[in-house]
């Protein structure tokens, strides 16, 4: 019996400290989210679809939809955040995501994070065209072997 209880004893300390470990990595990615601009990009996903929800319930107040952006801005950032955690970890260690958090708070890093988005923006532009353009050759590579 002393074995089984001192068995559940590491059990519990190891989930504790797993859990311990899990909150500690969530927060750290959650600056980092912040530092490196990705907050901004998520903040900006949240706001197009307010607008488009305020294209149909138009009768709503200006009140209102204020005090639910805040309540979703503040929520969906920790619920992401903590969905992303696993992928993160996966991949990046605590000590990874402190020297990322590091670079971002230089002024090539701050510069980096201002210009990601419109990075972004411009690249998913750049990137369908040349989605589409493969497409086009795919196409006449197929029509040329018959198919």
């Amino acid at each position: 019996m002393k074995k089984v209880l001192t068995l559940l004893a590491i059990a519990f300390i190891n989930v504790s400290a797993f859990a311990q470990t899990n909150t500690e990595y969530a927060e750290t990615l959650k600056k980092m989210f912040k530092v490196s601009g990705s907050e901004e990009t998520y903040k900006s996903a949240i706001k197009q679809i307010f607008t488009m929800y305020k294209q149909q319930y138009t009768d709503v107040s200006a009140e209102v939809w204020s005090e639910f952006e805040k309540e979703f801005y503040a929520a969906s950032i920790d619920e992401l955040t903590e969905m992303l955690a696993p992928v993160y970890q996966k991949h990046l260690t605590q000590q990874d995501l402190e020297k990322l958090i590091a670079f971002y708070e230089t002024p090539i890093g701050k510069k980096y994070a201002e210009s990601t988005p419109k990075l972004m923006e411009e690249s998913m532009q750049i990137g369908q065209q040349w989605g589409m353009k493969i497409a086009q050759k795919f196409q006449q590579k197929m029509e040329e072997k018959g198919y």
